[in-house]
């Protein structure tokens, strides 16, 4: 009988509020605390809002270090930025001005890196949605590009993950309310010492048909928290969240309350509870004190370049040299390496679908040859998407020490993935368990079958990252890197002409320390270049 009531509750639902007792034990009915919500922002009297002020990337995935205590990098302010949102029509539009050359243009507000997207070459950035399309331009006259599937639906995601924003999809078809209740003390870092715990109620519906999204509603109605999960490559299921103080709410007319501030972050921000070592915090917020009721995007027709974009993954191959293939064909490259017996590969960028590719396409021009190795030079994110592609076939990744604690706790685990089930989640590889997936390196490490030898070696100091590795093949006289040097690209058209940084000086004190003989550069981004245009650049 029990079974029969529950299944009945959905449609009761639907058609008006419950009585308390007709709840399973811990639940509410939703409805009066959304009503209730909606009443005290004005909900139903905005149809779309236009928002402007100043704000901040968060460098997700890009800290130097990794540990329970440190946050995600804060990018340059973004000291105009304006942010339109029609919730009726599923349409959004993002303009800001950021100083190109600091971060891609990718790094959409906490997104993470998004392959739809090109490097930032103009100070003026468009984002646009409409519907399940997506596009970027860099400059006001740029060229619409197409934004991935995934990244589409994540910037869709977003127009939902406001105070307004979750009350309308709540009355979505497919939103089924539930509603549930605890004693919260606040945040101290949003609302200071508090010693009164207070009553709130969490809301939680399915938006888009397969996020779980819930809103912590406080005792003034005003919805404080709205919390999802969503896919990363990296770290699998990940928080993904909006914060709001009560004080951030001001009204913008005839009764409508709207936040000015607000805090995003992905990861957990609670420093030492979470299982996660990356504990994440500062990926998008800012100051928003221009807000205007029922400014509307415009049409924003979906460009045709971007309705015919082709989307599927392109790993295009170049050979360097006797067994030494670059495989390019994105913003990210990988190296593979022929030995005797074996092959190893440098990088394993960007995510699990693009080494996938990478790896079959390995099988197929060094048939018969195990994959035995992965040289992982750091931990950013966009450079470890796909290594548990290669745990997966039982790669051996080789990696600095001090990345060590954070793959085997974060990264490469047993950790069950819901969201995007990877490869080692749905077939997890007996190998694992053994405990033989790393070798980790201190200075120097040597891979060889007694002819071809891959020097590995530590790159330090560095203020971009710490746990770099380089790799270097002598009788080739190619050094492999990441981040130190950026080749020409259609991104980065002459980097040459563009001045010295902080590590392109330590990559050539790294060579001149360690003396070695380069007569060609093949960095992860870009094409190679010889060491002769790189001294152009340093000198």
């Amino acid at each position: 009988m029990k079974k029969l009531i529950l299944l009945f509750i959905p449609v009761m639902l639907i058609a008006g509020s419950l009585d308390a007792q007709e709840f399973e034990p811990g639940f509410i009915d939703p409805y009066p605390i959304m009503q209730a919500a909606s009443e005290a922002i004005g909900e139903d009297k905005l149809e779309c809002v236009s928002i402007s002020g100043t704000a901040y990337t968060g460098m997700v995935g890009q800290q130097r270090l990794n540990g329970y205590d440190i946050d995600w990098p804060r990018g340059e302010p973004l000291r105009n930025y304006t942010r339109l949102i029609d919730w009726q029509n599923v349409r959004m539009m993002e303009i800001f001005e950021r100083e190109p050359g600091n971060n891609p243009a990718s790094w959409k507000y906490g997104l993470g890196w998004q392959g739809g997207t090109p490097m930032q070459r103009e100070t003026h950035q468009e984002f646009m949605l409409n519907g399940r399309y997506a596009w970027h331009k860099d400059g006001i006259n740029g060229d619409p590009i197409a934004a991935q599937i995934v990244d589409a639906e994540r910037w869709q995601l977003d127009m939902w993950l406001t105070p307004h924003g979750f009350l309308k999809a709540a009355r979505l078809p497919g939103a089924n309310p539930r509603a549930t209740w605890r004693w919260e003390l606040g945040e101290m870092g949003r609302d200071g010492a508090t010693i009164n715990p207070e009553k709130v109620t969490i809301v939680s519906i399915t938006v888009m048909g397969k996020y779980r999204v819930d809103a912590t509603i406080n005792s003034q109605n005003l919805l404080q928290r709205i919390h999802t999960w969503v896919p990363d490559p990296v770290l699998g299921d990940t928080n993904y969240e909006h914060e709001f103080a009560n004080s951030d709410y001001i009204d913008i007319g005839d009764g409508i309350r709207f936040p000015t501030v607000w805090h995003h972050h992905t990861g957990w921000d609670d420093n030492y509870q979470a299982q996660s070592i990356n504990a994440g915090h500062n990926a998008f917020g800012g100051t928003q004190s221009d807000i205007q009721a029922n400014v509307c995007p415009t049409e924003l027709p979906v460009p045709q370049t971007v309705l015919d974009a082709d989307l599927s993954e392109s790993v295009l191959i170049s050979e360097l040299g006797d067994g030494i293939y670059l495989f390019g064909g994105s913003s990210h490259n990988s190296v593979v390496i022929e030995f005797d017996n074996y092959i190893a590969v440098v990088e394993a960028p960007l995510d699990e679908q693009r080494n996938l590719s990478v790896i079959d396409q390995i099988a197929e021009i060094i048939p018969g040859k195990p994959i035995r190795f992965l040289v992982n030079t750091h931990q950013h994110h966009d450079h470890i998407g796909g290594l548990r592609a290669y745990m997966h076939i039982g790669a051996t990744i080789i990696t600095h020490w001090k990345n060590y604690d954070f793959y085997v706790k974060d990264v490469l685990n047993y950790s069950q993935r819901t969201l995007d089930p990877d490869m080692v989640s749905l077939w997890p590889p007996t190998e694992l368990a053994e405990g033989y997936q790393y070798e980790v390196v201190r200075e120097n490490y040597v891979l060889t079958d007694g002819e071809r030898n891959l020097q590995i070696s530590y790159v330090h100091p560095l203020n971009h990252v710490e746990g770099m590795l380089a790799a270097y093949l002598p009788k080739e006289k190619m050094l492999i890197e990441a981040d130190l040097f950026d080749g020409p690209s259609p991104f980065n058209l002459n980097p040459v002409a563009q001045g010295p940084n902080q590590s392109n000086r330590s990559l050539h004190n790294h060579v001149q320390r360690l003396g070695l003989d380069v007569e060609t550069i093949v960095p992860i981004h870009g094409r190679p270049v010889s060491w002769n245009e790189f001294e152009r650049l340093v000198n």
